[in-house]
């Protein structure tokens, strides 16, 4: 459980700089074909699980082949980069260490933190860009997901999102009692992604039992922004 004691600290030292030495990042690979892509919650669903099943993998314990590196990423910053891949580049990164995850035909690899001067070439390639998808209207909440509320107010795109909830769900985690992480993990840590209503969301966001992500701000929002509620 060291990871999650990492996480869990790097949660309440109150964004205090780390004083890290290396920019170190997750690169998410979002699959996004040209033709029939995939919906936009379900992709997001899909990388708030992929994000912390990299954390909670069994190579990501003590003596574990990814230890040290999720350990380094962790101690620093946690930033994510989402990029956009299709065909034959989507295939290409099945090859790097990570963790592929599935939700409702929308695909997400979370991959193994690097620093972002070795990112391998085959994720560098990729757009950063040109990650957006519709809105769309997602179904019921499926039994056993974590819920992971989006700020209503605040404008976003989807890769800059899936940033967001892959944050929100590593976050949650370290406040799980252990039956429970448990039980989520048999699910493949499955999230359910919504869009409250304004005055729903302050509710939330002043209740007090949610863990909240506020984001540094380098891309697309205010520094500080609260992005994404996890309840």
């Amino acid at each position: 459980m060291m990871i999650l004691d990492l996480i869990a600290s790097r949660y309440h030292a109150a964004r205090s700089d780390p004083g890290e030495t290396e920019v170190r990042a997750m690169p998410m690979v979002l699959r996004i074909e040209r033709v029939d892509p995939p919906s936009r919650t379900a992709l997001l669903e899909a990388a708030a699980a992929s994000a912390v099943a990299v954390c909670l993998d069994p190579r990501s314990d003590v003596g574990g082949e990814w230890h040290e590196a999720v350990r380094a990423w962790v101690a620093g910053r946690i930033r994510k980069v989402s990029r956009r891949a299709r065909g034959v580049q989507w295939e290409a990164v099945q090859d790097l260490p990570g963790v592929t995850i599935t939700v409702d035909g929308a695909s997400v690899r979370s991959l193994l933190p690097v620093p972002v001067s070795e990112t391998p070439r085959e994720v560098a390639k990729l757009q950063i860009s040109g990650s957006d998808l519709p809105l769309d209207e997602p179904g019921p909440v499926p039994e056993g997901a974590r819920l992971l509320y989006v700020n209503p107010r605040v404008e976003m795109s989807a890769g800059k999102l899936a940033a967001q909830v892959g944050h929100a769900s590593m976050l949650l985690a370290p406040t799980l009692p252990v039956a429970e992480l448990k039980a989520w993990a048999a699910l493949d840590y499955r999230c359910a992604v919504r869009t409250p209503a304004p005055a729903e969301w302050d509710s939330l966001i002043h209740g007090g039992d949610v863990v909240a992500v506020r984001d540094a701000g380098f891309t697309e929002v205010a520094p500080g922004t609260t992005t994404v509620l996890a309840v």
